[in-house]
C-alpha cells in the first residue's frame, strides 16, 4: 500500500484535491477532521488542552471552543507549540490506525493523508510521496477571506506562521497549481494518481 502526504498553504486547494483523489478511488483521511475529534469531549487532547490553555477555551455546553483556542495559542509561538504537542500525536495514532486497517482490505490501495502543516512538524517523513498544493499568493489571500467569520489580519497572521509555498516545494515529490480553473486543478490530480498507481509499493 502506498502512503500519501497532502499538503499546502491556507485556502489553497488541498481539500478539493484530496476529494478529488478520493473519487478516484483513494482512502482521504483529514488531520483537521481527526483533530476536532480528538478535541471533543472525551476526545484523547480534551482534558490536557482544557488543563493547559483554561476554561475560557469552552463553549456554554463544556465543548471546547476552537476559535477562541485558537486566539489563545496562536500568537504565542511557544503556546501553539504546546498545542500542537497536546493534539498532534493523537491524531498520528489516529491516522495510522486509519491506515493499518486500510492496508489490510486494500493491500494494493493509496491512502491519502491531508494536513496543513506536514512538513513544518516533520511527519512528511512518514510517507511514500507528498503531494504539494499551491496557488498565488493573492488567490491565496482572496479565497481564504471567502471563508466565514475571516478577517484580513487574522489569514494573513495565520499565513505568515506557515512554511512559505517555496520552501514546501523542496519536500515535494508532486506540485499541483491550484491557480487555474478547477478542471485544469482536476487534470492535474488525474495525472498524478495515474503516476502513483504505477507506484512499487
Amino acid at each position: 500500500m502506498l502512503r500519501i502526504g497532502l499538503t499546502g498553504g491556507m485556502a489553497c486547494g488541498k481539500t478539493f484535491v484530496g476529494e478529488a483523489l478520493e473519487a478516484l478511488g483513494c482512502l482521504l483521511i483529514q488531520a483537521d477532521e481527526l483533530g476536532r475529534a480528538t478535541l471533543a469531549r472525551g476526545g484523547e487532547a480534551y482534558l490536557s488542552v482544557v488543563t493547559e490553555f483554561g476554561e475560557g477555551v469552552l463553549d456554554s455546553e463544556g465543548e471546547i471552543d476552537r476559535q477562541a483556542l485558537a486566539a489563545t495559542a496562536f500568537g504565542d509561538p511557544d503556546r501553539l507549540a504546546r498545542l500542537n504537542s497536546l493534539v498532534h500525536p493523537a491524531v498520528i495514532r489516529r491516522e495510522e490506525a486509519l491506515i493499518a486497517a486500510y492496508a489490510v482490505a486494500h493491500p494494493d490501495g493509496i491512502a491519502v493523508v491531508e494536513a496543513a502543516i506536514l512538513i513544518e512538524t516533520g511527519s512528511y517523513r512518514r510517507f511514500d510521496k507528498i503531494i504539494l498544493v499551491a496557488c498565488r499568493e493573492e488567490q491565496q489571500l482572496e479565497r481564504a477571506l471567502r471563508r466565514p467569520g475571516a478577517s484580513e489580519v487574522d489569514v494573513q497572521a495565520r499565513i505568515a506562521r506557515q512554511m512559505p509555498i517555496g520552501e514546501k516545494r523542496k519536500f515535494a515529490d508532486f506540485v499541483i497549481d491550484t491557480s487555474g480553473s478547477k478542471e485544469e486543478t482536476l487534470g492535474q490530480t488525474r495525472k498524478i494518481y495515474e503516476v502513483l498507481r504505477r507506484v512499487e509499493k
